[in-house]
């Protein structure tokens, strides 16, 4: 379930912040969280014609490409290059630099949920025109993509604001086709109880399963 509601977070982004006929998919990462995130953006996005993905692991990339029908890029750039940008690795160090970024993009940094890890360098952050995450109290805590930015004076936690806000209509996140917006995804609480209680409701209607 932690697996999907991820996907799932990363699709309403997908939903409400990329550009307007968006039709390709990057992913730097191929593991297990990159699943539900193709799958979920796919399903967000039916018009996503090209999928590009990227992992240092090229057993574990041919494998993803085969699966999913995705191309295998070279260089990590290769699927930098997208109309959505999704990184889901588990590195330590930027896997994502904003010079490859494309006018238009929507990133969504899925791994690095360490106040210690960064995906994203600092350019990525100097060129988005909005940043938003799924708590911007969790961020503060455990995103290093964010918090060591705001440490350098590249951003402040003033301008950062939640994927709720943009849903709500409270806040407009994307205000021109050409701009670059990042969302930065941890995981919360409630996105398990949105997901867990959807399941236990498809169980009932199916009856399957056993209450206790």
């Amino acid at each position: 379930l932690g697996q999907r509601r991820t996907g799932a977070a990363s699709a309403v982004a997908a939903r409400h912040l990329a550009k307007p006929g968006a039709r390709s998919l990057g992913l730097i990462g191929t593991g297990w969280q990159a699943e539900s995130q193709l799958e979920c953006i796919r399903v967000a996005l039916p018009e996503i014609e090209r999928v590009v993905a990227y992992s240092r692991n090229e057993e574990r990339l041919a494998a993803f490409c085969k699966r999913f029908g995705a191309e295998a890029g070279e260089y990590n750039r290769d699927a930098a290059e997208q109309d959505i940008v999704v990184t889901t690795t588990s590195s330590k160090d930027p896997v994502l630099r904003g010079e490859w970024l494309r006018p238009g993009a929507l990133v969504c940094a899925v791994g690095a949920n360490r106040i210690q890890a960064r995906e994203l360098d600092n350019a990525v952050l100097e060129r988005a025109a909005f940043v938003c995450c799924d708590s911007k109290e969790q961020a503060q805590i455990e995103a290093g993509d964010l918090a060591e930015p705001v440490e350098r004076g590249v951003l402040d936690w003033l301008e950062v604001h939640e994927l709720s806000e943009v849903v709500s209509g409270e806040v407009t996140g994307r205000a021109s086709d050409d701009d670059i917006i990042l969302f930065k995804s941890l995981g919360i609480a409630a996105e398990d109880v949105a997901v867990g209680a959807l399941v236990h409701e498809r169980a009932r209607e199916r009856g399957i399963g056993v209450e206790l």
